[in-house]
């Protein structure tokens, strides 16, 4: 299986493609001398197609709450009882603020995060305004969470100042409809080629421990890679009381570092991003950096909370990685 395994990763630093049965094959992987393997030539891949730049981005909670779609994993949802706070769109000087604190700090880009399946048109317009002030008074690269959203809507963000979109698959095609009934995946990947229409970079990845299987993460990989989509957040599902999915068994560490290492063989070009359920990994996910990843969300998410800023600048620079 050593050898295997080194075939396949000359071969993606030749330039070639993982296919798909061998990606299944590589999924089924379960010594631990194979899954380090793996992740030893998944670090290979990263730094062939990276060198030991690493990516940090920030988001904002800035709408929470009251959203109307039943995706089973979310706190967020009205259908749920899970005590989460609800507040309407932050302000202006709220948002400001926390950008301007995250860019002294050395991140490199910052998103608003809105809930529900799409913003409103009142709520779109002050996001306008937020985003064309914050793209003259911070450096950072600016990106948006705003949910399913047209053509149109994401021309006014770019003026705004947006180079990347954030909007998740979660999951396999297949898979979907069993975590969420309320809204289509083709309609996220509707939002996602939108995005690309009017030029702005995607950033869509998804959720691993919704009770999916390995072949499941094995196709969203390669829907990502069908869509050409460069920012790969992998969430860790930290199952939310009130959730159908409290009772979900956390899935092992094993699991996870296979997980981003199979995405870095199958997205070599792609930034691996941690994002949510890194307190589920030894060191906030410090040993993910050696199987692939390259990027990571910083700070507090949406309802959980992540490693603070300072703490990832360390652990990178104790890496021998970089800040890009």
């Amino acid at each position: 299986m050593k050898e295997y395994i080194a075939n396949i990763e000359r071969k993606i630093l030749a330039g070639q493609q993982i296919d798909f049965s061998d990606a299944i094959k590589l999924s089924a992987l379960e010594k631990k001398e194979d899954i380090d393997q793996l992740c030893n030539s998944a670090n290979n891949i990263r730094e062939f197609y990276w060198g030991n730049r690493v990516d940090l981005c920030s988001i904002m909670n800035a709408k929470s709450g009251r959203c109307s779609e039943d995706c089973k994993f979310c706190a967020q949802s009205s259908r749920y009882n899970t005590g989460v706070e609800t507040f309407d769109l932050v302000s202006i000087e709220a948002a400001i603020e926390l950008a301007k604190e995250n860019q002294a700090e050395g991140v490199n880009r910052f998103s608003l995060v809105t809930s529900g399946k799409e913003i409103r048109e009142s709520d779109f317009q002050k996001v306008l305004e937020i985003y064309n002030l914050l793209q003259r008074e911070v450096r950072m690269d600016l990106c948006a969470s705003l949910g399913i959203i047209g053509y149109n809507k994401l021309l006014k963000l770019r003026k705004a100042g947006i180079t990347m979109y954030h909007h998740n698959l979660e999951t396999s095609r297949e898979y979907y409809p069993k975590i969420c009934t309320t809204h289509s995946y083709e309609e996220r990947i509707d939002t996602i080629k939108a995005v690309q229409k009017a030029g702005m970079a995607v950033c869509s990845g998804g959720i691993i421990g919704l009770g999916e299987s390995m072949a499941d993460r094995v196709k969203l990989a390669f829907q990502l890679r069908e869509l050409e989509v460069r920012s790969i957040p992998i969430n860790i599902l930290n199952p939310i009381k009130g959730t159908p999915l409290e009772n979900t068994e956390v899935v092992s560490e094993s699991e996870i570092l296979k997980t981003f290492a199979l995405f870095r063989f199958i997205n070599p070009r792609a930034a691996i991003r941690l994002a949510g359920g890194r307190d589920l990994i030894a060191n906030h996910g410090k040993v993910c950096f050696k199987a692939g990843a390259n990027a990571t969300i910083t700070g507090n998410y949406l309802t959980t909370s992540g490693n603070k800023i300072r703490d990832d600048k360390k652990m990178i620079k104790e890496l021998g990685l970089s800040l890009d």
